[in-house]
């Protein structure tokens, strides 16, 4: 999903990086670079790839006593509090309380528990089965999301026999929009579910706090949903260079603290207006787990600890083609398990954007690619589902962009209507590997 990236190439084009405002690169592979490029271009890659947004979903119900490991970072503190980290009076604070997410398919909130925007109940947009396998989309983009109908979107994603399909809102409008398409889509089986994006535009962590809790609760008063990612790709906003991303100190403290305001906003406002939403952390991506692990713990890039925890539901997390193994993925400071580190913050994980880097910069043919989405990339993480309690593989994205766009991301072409050989290989994988 769209973010923006403050670091730069200084070899790359100005063109290059117009890409990266909108999807950041979505579509360097590494395969094509020298051994010393692959290192930094691996962290850009990273931090540009992913989703569709800025931003998260709603707050956990369970507080995590684990610590979650992480090279660099220092144990976490033991309450949620601390000076850095106001929680104005007028919201509520962060402190979550609710029931467990098991990860799997979440009931309905009956009609009379959810109150919408107008002040009349309002139906939850929630699973009734599986929801193992999804899709990224963005209702709210131009491009093929503007000319293929919704009623046309799912037929297409029914073919897949996707369940999930993710899309990005930032505001009331999106929001009205993608309450539309969910509400239809729920009566044919494909749960849609928000990842509410955020800027980080911020003076500082109470001010990101207040304005993401309204944010949240405007968004959340047009429709409830059972799922409410919070933010996307944050973490690659603050690092501060072309680093691994797995130690605090990898991370600009004063980013990282606008960067908790908004998330601990964001979960505030939805679970104030949806108690029973699950949250869902937003998902980050390569070797960037520091972030998450600062945010459990309650430690912060300064070295400081007892600052506010940050709990959530389930864990997402996004992998793509030239990112390799995601139990021993290795850069500028060694080789990390990465599933393994999010696996320790006692959640389900949801993949929620497994793709390919388009051609140019993946090596192959789209065939190629199609074969290697199938066997290296979607094959790979169910191998190790039951080991790490993934829950949910989400396929980035549906439609290509259009020239001049984030990239050729999509199972299908940008006209929204010719299937491309990794639609194939989706569809066929889902029916041979039922979930």
């Amino acid at each position: 999903m769209r973010m923006t990236e403050n670091n730069s190439f200084s070899f790359f084009s100005v063109n290059f990086f117009k890409g990266c405002v909108r999807k950041s690169l979505k579509s360097i592979s590494l395969r094509l670079i020298f051994l010393p490029l692959v290192l930094a271009a691996t962290v850009f890659v990273a931090a540009c790839g992913g989703g569709g947004g800025d931003s998260g979903a709603a707050a956990s119900s369970e507080s995590s006593t684990t610590s979650p490991s992480g090279s660099g970072t220092s144990s976490g503190a033991s309450e949620a509090s601390g000076a850095s980290s106001p929680a104005p009076a007028s919201t509520p604070t962060d402190t979550d309380t609710g029931t467990t997410s098991t990860g799997a398919t979440s009931p309905a909130v009956p009609a009379s528990d959810a109150t919408g925007a107008s002040g009349t109940p309002a139906t939850v947009i929630a699973p009734a089965g599986s929801i193992f396998y999804g899709m990224n989309g963005h209702i709210n983009r131009v491009g093929a999301y503007q000319t293929i109908t919704p009623p046309q979107q799912l037929a297409q994603l029914k073919d897949l026999n996707v369940q999930l399909y993710r899309n990005d809102v930032s505001s009331v409008a999106d929001a009205q929009k993608l309450a539309s398409v969910a509400q239809m889509m729920a009566k044919s089986g494909v749960t849609v579910y928000p990842v509410i994006l955020q800027q980080l535009t911020f003076p500082d962590e109470n001010s990101a706090y207040q304005a993401s809790y309204t944010l949240a609760q405007q968004i959340v008063g047009v429709q409830h949903y059972a799922y409410y990612e919070i933010t996307n790709e944050l973490a690659p906003q603050c690092l501060v260079g072309w680093v691994d991303g797995v130690r605090s100190t990898e991370y600009r403290n004063d980013c990282f603290q606008i960067a908790r305001g908004v998330i601990r906003g964001l979960i505030a406002g939805v679970k104030a207006a949806d108690p029973a939403g699950k949250i869902i952390i937003g998902g980050n991506t390569w070797m960037h787990y520091g972030f998450d692990v600062m945010l459990a713990n309650g430690t912060q890039p300064d070295g400081t600890s007892g600052h506010p925890l940050v709990t959530w539901d389930i864990t997402a997390w996004h992998w793509y083609s030239e990112q390799g193994d995601i139990t021993h993925a290795c850069g500028g400071t060694g080789c990390y398990n990465v599933i393994g580190t999010l696996q320790s913050f006692g959640k389900p994980i949801w993949i929620n954007e497994v793709g390919m880097r388009p051609p140019p910069f993946f090596s192959g043919t789209l065939q190629d690619a199609a074969t290697y989405l199938s066997n290296n990339m979607l094959g790979a993480l169910l191998a190790i589902a039951p080991q790490y309690n993934i829950q949910s593989l989400q396929v980035y994205e549906l439609y290509d962009d259009p020239p001049g766009g984030e990239g050729a991301y999509g199972v299908m072409l940008y006209d929204g209507k010719t299937p491309k050989p990794a639609y194939t290989a989706v569809k066929n994988f889902i029916a041979t590997h039922p979930r």
